[in-house]
């Protein structure tokens, strides 16, 4: 059987998760430059793929036109228009699994979340290493006739910075530290009274942009950019497309295991990442990310880490478990990536 020559690829959401998909088809369509991608994802999500070759985005609207399942077979007859040969299944739910249903006929492949190995991980019978979604993405092309190295990343460039966003970089000597203190959940999150201090020492010798979005978040950063030299909050300032190129010009992030750690880490740039409940073990550390960049939660005082792969479910007082990495130890370690 002949090789799909156009694949659509359904990847919906979550930022982190669309996030994750780009350097798998950066690689992919660097590897097979005769191959046509149509990603179908949230509109919000768009300016991720921009300056990938090949790769079109299709909006997927659920709120409005895309709305249930006869929405779901709206956006089946338009994509069907496209013609394309091959579906990959990326996200792998309930809402793919509809949409597929309408391709009858079309040769498909969805994503092995690997939920045994993964209940395996989080209930302690097992700790060590999963697959990276990384690799079970590729996977998902592999089983289309796509082998993909993802071993040799290809980043684009730094974007030139627009007068607007050069303001976010208060002083032209320093590098420049972005940091994303917020999560999903507080069980992923670093103490806000920790991150305070580690933002006040870094703010001595680096340039400090914030990152984050949500009324209550960006009281907070604004709160910070208040009380500190050099930092600077981007937090609800910015669109995404703005997000991106200032991202790319950063020298490193500091983010929590959420979806400002992938879009870093798909731009190219060095990011190190604090674990609360959860853990790098499942599969979701940034891309090509050296293992030492995690700075992980104190398993000796919270040795049922991972408690969950979300962060949503834990124990009774691991709440705060992120705590247990020092300010210090992650001061130290901005200091010898940068």
């Amino acid at each position: 059987m002949s090789k799909p020559k156009h694949i659509l690829v359904l990847r919906f959401s979550a930022m982190g998760d669309v996030a994750m998909t780009v350097p798998v088809l950066r690689a992919l369509t660097a590897q097979y430059p005769e191959l046509k991608i149509t990603v179908v994802t949230r509109a919000f999500f768009k300016p991720f793929f921009q300056g990938l070759k090949n790769v079109s985005v299709n909006e997927a609207d659920f709120k409005g036109n895309h709305k249930g399942v006869l929405g779901l077979y709206k956006l089946s007859k338009e994509l069907k228009a496209l013609q394309f040969d091959a579906v990959a299944d990326l996200h792998n739910v309930l809402r793919s699994k509809i949409l597929k249903f309408f391709f009858f006929g079309k040769k498909v492949v969805q994503l092995d979340k690997g939920r045994e190995e993964k209940k395996a991980l989080t209930s302690g019978q097992n700790f060590q290493q999963l697959k990276t979604t990384h690799q079970r993405y590729a996977e998902v092309f592999e089983a289309l006739g796509y082998s993909v190295d993802l071993s040799q990343p290809i980043f684009s460039k730094p974007k030139l910075l627009s007068e607007n966003l050069k303001s976010f970089i208060l002083n032209k000597d320093f590098k420049t530290i972005g940091i994303a203190p917020f999560a999903a959940h507080q069980s992923k999150m670093y103490p806000l009274a920790q991150m305070e201090k580690v933002i006040e020492a870094l703010s001595k010798n680096y340039n400090v942009i914030l990152f984050g979005g949500g009324k209550k978040e960006i009281e907070v950063l604004n709160q910070f950019e208040a009380n500190y030299n050099n930092v600077k909050s981007a937090a609800g300032k910015l669109n995404l497309e703005e997000e991106l190129i200032l991202i790319s010009n950063l020298d490193l992030m500091l983010t929590m295991d959420s979806g400002n750690a992938h879009i870093a880490a798909m731009l190219g740039k060095k990011v190190i990442t604090i674990w609360g409940v959860t853990h790098p073990f499942a599969g979701f550390a940034p891309f090509e990310q050296p293992k030492d960049f995690a700075l992980t939660a104190d398993r000796e005082h919270f040795p049922l880490i991972p408690t969950s792969i979300y962060g949503n479910k834990f124990p009774e007082g691991y709440e705060n478990a992120a705590s247990s990495v020092s300010e210090q130890t992650i001061l130290s370690k901005i200091k010898a990536v940068i």
